[in-house]
């Protein structure tokens, strides 16, 4: 009988697809199972690993949206490829017109153990999540190898139709993202061209501070490190450390983030949760987390007119369910039925 059960079980997950959110709770120590297939040169400095839907190196006349999608701590670009797949296809129309762009960035034991170039770039297992440099070949911020992905779709000979790009993740990928809308400077090279961007946090497990007040008071004053980054904006790295914090916050005040939350990403003890009291300072779960930073900050002198929250309803910490919901595909291809009257 318990056989039985353990089979039962592990075919509801595969149908139910609660096996992609396991996978987020595997250990982020141990080599990636598979490479992305392309390859992107950040000026002479590394060469980054990616996923893309279409030979972008070669003129797409008839694409006129763009999605990143940014994996998790597991640095699982194939998983988040075929999310991102998935999405496409279920949005439709204009889903047909649309780049997938999936970026990978790999750690030492990725390159080591799949004995890749040694002009790969590679970080730490953590660090590229909130844009520290690469450890080798050269100091290369994550956040200026997402610049090199928006230099490359901003190149008007390639992409002549393009009107959107969206930069989008889910948990590790989301911190990226929202830490990346805060500083990033890739989006100029688009704007100059007339291209729209926005960007999609989807259940991280953190967020950046721009003060030193947080919703949990108690935590932070027993945290020394509780503002400093990714988590507040002390000690911040390179590649963010000349603006002050001021002007990193009106930038951010300025652009089109979307916040999308599951309702049942609740679970105070979820293996991939950032359980420090850095993150513990923001709140007890993700979802409770999420909706206090975006409380703050609509709260500040002039609010977020540019910021949007969409909870999504009865999905925990899972991206396939996330991306693929009525929200997440209102997010990230502008398909109507978030929110909306059937």
């Amino acid at each position: 009988m318990t056989a039985l059960k353990s089979a039962l079980i592990a075919c509801l997950a595969l149908l139910g697809g609660l096996a992609w959110a396991q996978d987020e709770t595997a250990p982020n120590r141990r080599p990636v199972a598979v490479v992305a297939d392309a390859r992107l040169a950040v000026g002479d400095r590394g060469i980054l690993p990616l996923y893309v839907s279409r030979p972008w190196t070669k003129p797409q006349p008839d694409i006129t949206r763009a999605v990143l999608v940014l994996h998790g701590r597991l640095r699982n670009a194939d998983v988040y490829y075929d999310t991102a797949i998935k999405a496409r296809d279920a949005a439709g129309p204009a889903g047909a017109t649309t780049l997938l762009v999936v970026p990978q960035f790999l750690a030492d034991l990725d390159v080591e153990a799949h004995g890749l170039p040694p002009e790969t770039l590679r970080w730490t297992l953590e660090g590229w999540q909130g844009g520290d440099a690469a450890t080798a070949p050269h100091p290369v911020s994550s956040f200026e190898a997402l610049d090199a992905i928006l230099a490359h779709l901003a190149d008007r000979s390639l992409f002549p139709a393009l009107t959107e790009v969206v930069v989008a993740g889910h948990s590790g990928g989301g911190q990226v993202v929202q830490r990346y809308a805060i500083a990033g400077q890739g989006e100029a090279a688009l704007t100059r061209r007339q291209v729209a961007v926005r960007y999609v946090v989807a259940n991280p497990s953190s967020y950046a501070y721009f003060s030193a007040d947080r919703p949990e008071p108690e935590i932070a004053a027993a945290c020394p490190g509780y503002d400093r980054w990714k988590y507040g904006m002390a000690d911040r790295p390179a590649y963010l450390a000349t603006p002050t914090p001021s002007e990193l916050e009106r930038t951010y005040v300025a652009r089109r983030v979307i916040y999308l939350l599951g309702t049942r990403d609740t679970d105070p003890n979820h293996p991939a949760l950032d359980k420090s009291c850095m993150a513990r300072a923001q709140g007890p779960t993700r979802y409770v987390r999420g909706h206090s930073y975006a409380a703050v900050m609509a709260a500040r002198d002039g609010g977020t007119p540019n910021h949007r929250l969409w909870d999504v309803a009865g999905v925990g910490h899972n991206g396939d369910k996330m991306f693929t919901s009525s929200c997440g595909l209102k997010a990230l291809f502008d398909v109507p039925g978030c929110g909306e009257a059937p």
